[in-house]
């Protein structure tokens, strides 16, 4: 079947649009075949410069590579991080969890009684903060993870530098977290390497600074003393960083005074956080509400 007028004419249009471009830079095609063909006799029967060619397309190999590199890296750098927030909870958990038995060993030396298979008191749910607050006098923030995570109110919170908060609502996908940054809330904390506890308490103003309050009269410090927690609830630890020791402020009490803090968490910069869960938390709470449940 012969094409119709129309297909020929055009397929014509084409055919002389592609000569007329053939003739009308025909010169430079010349010229280039030209010098590919003087490229490839010089490169390969001259062996100096067969060397710097070969020198200068891995070099330009290479650059490119890198970016190609760096561009996908930038990419991954997301899970990479993911990955290495799992990896850091399971060593901090390993820690407390030693620690945890260290300390019930040492408990029961005296009765000389070699204890083994001691249950792991703590564990961790990585999350990431969706959104966050520093400005008001009680701040919060929320977490990506939720009830289906494990995830239960009245659960710590810390970051890689220290405590940031108090679990106080559970979803199933998100919780919110009520920050240190909350004039409403208290936490116990001690001077490390000592047993003067004091309460953790935020006035408002600069996020970074807080403060350490009922601190015994009698109590030896020094500014940049460090400030844990003191293990004194199912919520956190002990021995987890709070902040460092600035300065001494005279509290309304003469028989305690107050510490200014540096605190150790970056507020503002809240990305990654671990939610700490204490396989002890229902038998210790049983106990602590055991008389009020009694005397109803």
């Amino acid at each position: 079947m012969l094409p119709s007028p129309r297909v020929a004419a055009f397929n014509d249009f084409k055919v002389r649009n592609l000569l007329n471009f053939i003739l009308r830079y025909g010169t430079w095609f010349l010229f280039a075949f030209y010098v590919i063909i003087s490229c490839v006799l010089l490169f390969s029967h001259n062996a100096y410069q067969q060397s710097v060619f070969l020198t200068s397309a891995n070099s330009v190999a290479n650059s490119l590579y890198t970016t190609v590199s760096e561009v996908t890296g930038y990419f991954h750098l997301r899970s990479i991080n993911e990955s290495l927030q799992s990896s850091n909870a399971r060593l901090e958990n390993e820690v407390l969890n030693l620690r945890h038995q260290v300390a019930e060993l040492q408990t029961k030396l005296s009765d000389t009684i070699v204890y083994t298979n001691l249950p792991q008191r703590f564990d961790y749910v990585s999350a990431t903060v969706v959104n966050n607050s520093v400005r008001h006098p009680r701040n919060y923030f929320s977490i990506n993870r939720g009830t289906l995570d494990g995830v239960e109110t009245g659960m710590g919170v810390v970051d890689q530098n220290g405590i940031v908060g108090i679990v106080n609502v559970a979803g199933k996908h998100t919780s919110r977290v009520i920050s240190v940054l909350n004039e409403t809330q208290h936490f116990s904390v001690k001077l490390k390497d000592t047993n003067y506890i004091g309460s953790l308490v935020w006035k408002g103003g600069d996020s970074s600074i807080g403060y350490m309050e009922a601190v015994p009269r009698h109590a030896k410090y020094q500014a940049g003393d460090t400030v844990v927690t003191s293990g004194y609830s199912t919520a956190f630890p002990a021995d987890i960083p709070v902040g460092v020791v600035m300065n001494r402020i005279k509290g309304s009490d003469d028989n305690f005074f107050i510490l200014k803090l540096r605190l150790t968490p970056d507020f503002k910069a809240l990305s990654t956080v671990r939610v700490i869960k204490d396989e002890y938390k229902a038998d210790i709470d049983s106990l602590q509400s055991f008389d009020i449940n009694t005397t109803k």
